[in-house]
């Protein structure tokens, strides 16, 4: 997510890698493979579901639910990002961003009017490299520990606004993938999970579903391949607490 400089200049807008990577994780998690092989009907939870049609259950509650919380920890061409983001159906979102070692990027959606982000030195830094020392200076100083204030409809709000929206961030979680095959029962974060697991090249990515209550997906664990990493799903249901920041602590960029 790109800070926007004090007055005229704003840093480039666009969307980041880390969004793009976020979404794609996600998604990644419905990627079709091959044939279904054929499944004698095993005991257990879902006995009478196939591993494919377990998965597409799963997806399908997972992409309605009023609330959540997505945590995720990948790695891409070497990088690492990791978010935390809570989100609800009516707007409120609340999270953080980090890429790299430590560039961290606050957020806070109260509603779908304005986004609200707070960057810690190391973005700040980052998001200044390349400008010439006056406005480096002039956006550290009007930055440092301050909220930005975004109407979510600013390009520099894209990322923030993808974040927080179900419809974007679950939509990749499409039915139909087939080849998915039952592994063990085991427990994700206290819950009871089956884990489900499929093969996509290089990589094999095991999809845990809830076992008791509504199948929710749980996580997803990616292992191998271009972009390993783990996708945690919790707080279904639960309310998101999002308050815009006190006007004294957003900065005043003009």
């Amino acid at each position: 997510m790109r800070a926007p400089a004090p007055a005229s200049s704003r840093p480039r807008a666009g969307r980041t890698a880390a969004t793009a990577l976020l979404c794609a994780a996600v998604a990644a998690g419905a990627a079709a493979c091959g044939p279904s092989p054929a499944e004698a009907k095993p005991a257990g939870p879902y006995a009478e579901l196939t591993g494919s049609q377990i998965v597409d259950k799963a997806f399908a509650a997972t992409a309605t639910a009023k609330s959540l919380t997505v945590d995720v920890d990948l790695t891409s061409e070497g990088e690492r990002t990791r978010s935390y983001v809570s989100f609800d159906g009516t707007g409120k979102c609340t999270g953080t961003v980090t890429t790299g070692t430590a560039a961290t990027t606050e957020l806070i959606r109260a509603d779908r009017k304005n986004v609200y982000l707070r960057f810690d030195e190391a973005a700040l830094n980052e998001e200044s490299e390349g400008e010439s020392p006056e406005v480096r200076e002039a956006m550290l100083k009007a930055l440092r520990g301050r909220w930005v204030e975004l109407p979510a409809s600013d390009p520099d709000a894209k990322d923030a606004v993808e974040l927080c929206d179900p419809e974007k961030l679950l939509g990749g979680l499409e039915q139909g993938a087939s080849g998915i095959e039952r592994g063990a029962e085991t427990t994700v974060g206290g819950q009871k999970a089956l884990a489900l697991t499929e093969p996509d090249g290089d990589a094999t990515r095991t999809v845990y579903v809830a076992t008791e209550g509504t199948p929710y997906v749980l996580r997803i664990v990616t292992k191998g391949g271009d972009e390993p990493g783990t996708i945690t799903f919790s707080q279904y249901g639960k309310p998101v607490t999002a308050k815009a920041p006190a006007p004294k602590d957003i900065a005043d960029l003009d």
